[in-house]
């Protein structure tokens, strides 16, 4: 039998469906390339904004072709999924896998007197495709409440790794001629990526002491040649302990991605961030003061409801100052379920594809 993995959205669901390889690979599923070869296709879908949904709903025909000519292919979805998208694509596929039930799938799949190992799907051993980068999920779920953001609804609330789990999986990649699969790199991962959707919230759930900052330093004491980089941090909670951890880290790779969404304080406060540009400014200027070399990128929304022109334009001045050296532009989407989706969505698109050239040219000045 042969599996098929499709992967949308942010480095969290590439290493999820890691996870769901290591699954399938232990019940005799392999792996194949081409879909049309496939006994089961997964779907890892992302809803953080619709474009990303239409495009699992442009797969459904296509999917459905694959059906007929085998008839004895499964499809599931997976990832993250909105209770109101959920209910559309149930004629769509097989089965509709939450990934917190990941560990039970063989069940699913009808595999008899299988016993899971673990019941936290995080402590399913990846089968990781390359070690380069290596990505290894610290924390899941998100605590904030962003207005505009579906995490807290499709991967729920905070929940963080044990970190002797974390530093037991990073030890075992970085070592030479570990994990032998295709493609992969066999002396080792040489950039380890932290993930979580608030990953500097992190604090172990069997040792309250130890928080990112200290996660990290123990990381950094970890013998081998690798780079050490994460995301997606808030700047909420960026504490002056972390910059200072950060700069004496040797292992750290120099590069920070710090959303700040909008360069307005009337929109911040309405995607509920919780920091005004005055404060995320003195952050900025703190890390650049500790470590001078660090390569500064940010993620912003353009055409958030109600955001004027002259909002903008404070967005378009704060680019301008601190000149980030890379940006992850989005365009505004209503998601169903967030405290924006009751907000008018008043923002004409054409508008928000102009607001979003401005700021790609401001970035190359």
């Amino acid at each position: 039998m042969k599996y098929f993995i499709v992967t949308y959205g942010c480095q969290m669901n590439k290493s999820d469906s890691e996870r769901v390889a290591a699954v399938l690979e232990n019940i005799g599923y392999r792996l194949t390339l081409k879909e049309n070869e496939a006994d089961l296709i997964v779907v890892n879908m992302c809803s953080v904004r619709q474009s990303a949904v239409d495009r699992v709903y442009g797969l459904i025909p296509k999917l459905e072709k694959l059906k007929a000519k085998n008839k004895k292919l499964k499809t599931i979805l997976t990832g993250c999924i909105l209770k109101e998208d959920k209910r559309k694509f149930i004629k769509g596929f097989n089965l509709i896998l939450n990934i917190k039930n990941l560990p039970n799938l063989p069940k699913l799949l009808g595999i008899k007197n299988y016993k899971s190992k673990v019941s936290n799907y995080l402590k399913i051993q990846p089968k990781y495709r390359t070690n380069f980068p290596a990505f290894i999920p610290i924390s899941n779920g998100c605590n904030n409440f962003c207005s505009y953001c579906v995490v807290p609804y499709v991967r729920e609330f905070l929940t963080c790794r044990d970190h002797k789990e974390i530093l037991a999986e990073i030890k075992s990649i970085v070592k030479k001629k570990v994990n032998p699969i295709r493609n992969a790199i066999s002396n080792g991962a040489r950039e380890i990526w932290l993930l979580g959707q608030n990953v500097n919230d992190y604090q172990s759930p069997t040792d309250y002491s130890i928080d990112f900052a200290k996660i990290l330093k123990m990381i950094d004491d970890i013998p081998g040649e690798f780079k050490i980089l994460f995301i997606s941090p808030h700047p909420m909670n960026f504490s002056d302990e972390l910059i200072d951890t950060l700069a004496q880290c040797k292992k750290f790779g120099k590069y920070l991605n710090l959303p700040v969404q909008s360069g307005d304080d009337k929109i911040l406060k309405k995607m509920n961030r919780n920091y005004t540009i005055k404060e995320y400014k003195k952050l900025v200027q703190k890390i650049r003061k500790k470590i001078p070399k660090i390569k500064l990128s940010t993620d912003v929304i353009v055409g958030f409801p109600s955001e004027t022109e002259k909002q903008f334009q404070n967005t378009v001045k704060l680019f301008r100052e601190i000149k980030f050296d890379n940006a992850y532009i989005a365009k505004y989407s209503p998601r169903p379920g967030t405290a924006a989706f009751k907000m008018k969505d008043n923002v004409p698109w054409i508008e928000k594809k102009k607001r979003e050239k401005i700021l790609r040219e401001v970035l190359k000045t």
